[in-house]
């Protein structure tokens, strides 16, 4: 037998050594793969919980009630700017609630500098919190260089706010404006076609008008100062200031100012906002003698509140069989079809809570619903899935977020038990349609749409033609049926007559505590409560109950990211913020992403866009 030639025997020896090498590389790839498995889920966690110390709130970014999904480079790139990063309310209120039955924990302190957003819905809930833990007898301090009134709102339910001799306490007060696109659409020779059903329905505002109408003036400002009343409320009560103070704050700032040489932080020092100037390593100081504890830094100690909570919670690697009460977000815009975490998904949703509730041990079930609204479709997808779960005798409540309106409230009027937080914005009991098509814009460039179809119909939906009039009324008599459905839910939902649901209705958008006198909701009260009252309806201890957050399910993938994304935001690092321009570019990016999410195949929505709490 011959010896194969010199040629052949040099590319098996190279073919062999690439096989060796690549089956090699294989090994390694996976032994690096159960190396990070092991990584993030059994070591490289967060050093253990020194025997005294603080618990530190540096809330850092935006609060949510669900976190979206994680992008994969961002969570491989490093800690996100405040302006990308998320958290979570739940992780907040349970380390919260958690430290105060914690005996190494001394104190809890908030550092509020970088918390970029938080509402005053989720801002009370927190506050809440506070309330409970201040119960243990611990000291709670409040720490900034500069408090927002976002930041402020939080800040004020310490037992002591502390402020950089340099910084100031901004506050405004609150206010709802937005872009009116009618004479931008007209020049860019764009012709939007909007029918709507309900007569506030302000979605259709800025499509059809340069401002806003004067009835919508009315209606946002009772919103707003019902909201408004809520926060000098609070923080008047807590500062122990007289009635009316912060809106004398604020109206008299300038001359304030003024008198005080331009020492804003002395003006908010002597109005009573904040009871001491420290600078940050004076305060440190003091802090390190109210925690009762240094690192070997010379820091007060303190355990980051994430990193505090992750260390207490069960790893999660088993299902919860015991009976419970379950927990399913509900947060974005609602679109059709399957949607990440932070939107709101027609199919993905209705699947999520038709699962849920098939579970062994879920007695009673809760949707926290944060929403404005979005496509009619999916908004009945989901109504239906929370029906057939009613039906199969599951006692379904409702708790309110910041924004449970239009389609937020479509999903949720026919559930046992509406609960709200006193700050929630609802409503908004109305339909419309959108269509926009750029006829004209082409005729001005010089290109002709022509043609033939087998129809009248055949061609209509085009972009690049004129609305066929029998389009627009099939728009406009879709959009009124839907609005009657709608109507019609909400009085069989809430069991009230016709004429009291139409006087609540026309696309009105309500305050928490006037939808309660309407009827539209039951109670006023955190998500605590209305899982407390699930379980009673459930058959289970109101006061004594287990309960299951449920999120959707995660691929392998995402799970790494998501524990990567954590163990990376356990650094404590903090960016610097966006740039000005993003900022100014901001209402633009926000009106085209608004339109990209307007999904509805048959271009139906039930979309409040100017309720967007403060």
């Amino acid at each position: 037998m011959s010896r194969p030639s010199p040629i052949r025997r040099f590319f098996s020896a190279l073919w062999r050594g690439l096989t060796w090498f690549r089956l090699a590389l294989s090994n390694l790839l996976f032994l690096a793969f159960l190396v990070l498995i092991y990584v993030l889920y059994f070591s490289g966690g967060p050093p253990p919980q020194p025997e005294k110390a603080a618990l530190l709130l540096n809330l850092s970014g935006t609060l949510v009630e669900e976190k979206s999904e994680v992008n994969p480079l961002q969570a491989l790139a490093g800690e996100p700017s405040p302006a990308d990063r998320e958290i979570a309310l739940r992780d907040v209120l349970d380390a919260v609630h958690e430290a105060a039955q914690d005996p190494a924990i001394t104190a809890l302190v908030m550092e509020l500098d970088f918390l970029v957003s938080a509402g005053i819905s989720k801002s009370m809930e927190i506050a809440a919190a506070i309330d409970a833990f201040k119960a243990s007898g611990k000291p709670v301090i409040a720490l900034g260089d500069y408090f927002t009134q976002d930041q402020y709102l939080l800040a004020s339910q310490a037992d002591e706010v502390i402020l950089h001799p340099m910084g100031a306490v901004p506050l405004e007060g609150f206010a709802s404006y937005r872009n009116h696109f009618r004479e931008a659409l007209d020049k860019a020779l764009v012709s939007m076609h909007v029918f709507h059903a309900g007569e506030h329905k302000s979605m259709a505002e800025p499509f059809l008008r340069d401002d806003m109408s004067p009835a919508e003036k009315v209606i946002t400002s009772a919103w707003l100062q019902d909201l408004w009343g809520e926060y000098i409320g609070v923080v008047e009560s807590r500062r122990n200031l007289p009635a009316g103070s912060i809106d004398r704050y604020i109206n008299r700032y300038a001359e304030r100012m003024a008198a005080a040489g331009g020492d804003a932080a002395r003006v908010a020092q002597e109005q009573g906002l904040v009871d001491t100037l420290l600078s940050r390593p004076d305060a440190n100081d003091y802090l390190v003698e109210q925690v009762g504890a240094a690192n070997e830094e010379g820091f007060y100690e303190a355990v980051f509140f994430e990193a505090y909570i992750n260390s207490k919670r069960p790893m999660g690697l088993t299902p919860m069989m015991e009976d419970r009460v379950a927990v399913v977000t509900a947060e974005g815009n609602i679109m059709t079809g399957e949607q990440p975490p932070g939107t709101i998904g027609g199919d993905s949703l209705a699947r999520l809570l038709r699962q849920t509730a098939e579970q062994p041990g879920v007695k009673a079930l809760v949707i926290r619903v944060n929403t404005g609204g979005g496509s009619v479709l999916a908004a009945e997808r989901i109504r239906q899935a929370i029906g057939r779960i009613r039906e199969a005798g599951m006692p379904v409540v409702i708790s309110m977020g910041a924004i449970a309106a239009s389609g937020g409230y479509y999903i949720a009027a026919e559930a046992d038990e509406i609960w709200a937080t006193p700050t929630t914005i609802t409503g908004s009991i109305g339909v419309f349609a959108a269509f926009p098509t750029f006829e004209r814009l082409l005729d001005r460039l010089g290109v002709n749409t022509d043609g033939v179809g087998t129809t009248e119909l055949a061609g209509s939906l085009r972009l690049d033609r004129p609305l066929d009039p029998q389009v627009a009324a099939t728009l406009a008599t879709g959009v009124n049926f839907t609005y009657r459905e709608f109507l019609d839910i909400v009085a069989t939902g809430r069991g009230l007559a016709e004429e009291a649901v139409q006087a609540a209705a026309g696309g009105r958008v309500w305050s928490a505590p006037d939808a309660q006198a309407l009827g539209l909701i039951d109670e006023l009260g955190s998500l605590r409560e209305a899982v407390a009252a699930a379980a009673e309806l459930g058959g289970l201890d109101r006061n004594n109950h287990a309960v299951e957050y449920v999120q959707q399910p995660l691929s392998p993938r995402d799970m790494l990211l998501r524990q990567l994304a954590s163990r990376v935001g356990m650094s404590g690092s903090l960016p610097f913020m966006d740039t000005g321009l993003q900022q100014l570019l901001q209402p633009v990016a926000t009106a085209a992403r608004t339109l990209t999410e307007l999904n509805d195949p048959t271009h139906r929505y039930m979309r409040c866009l100017g309720c967007a709490a403060p």
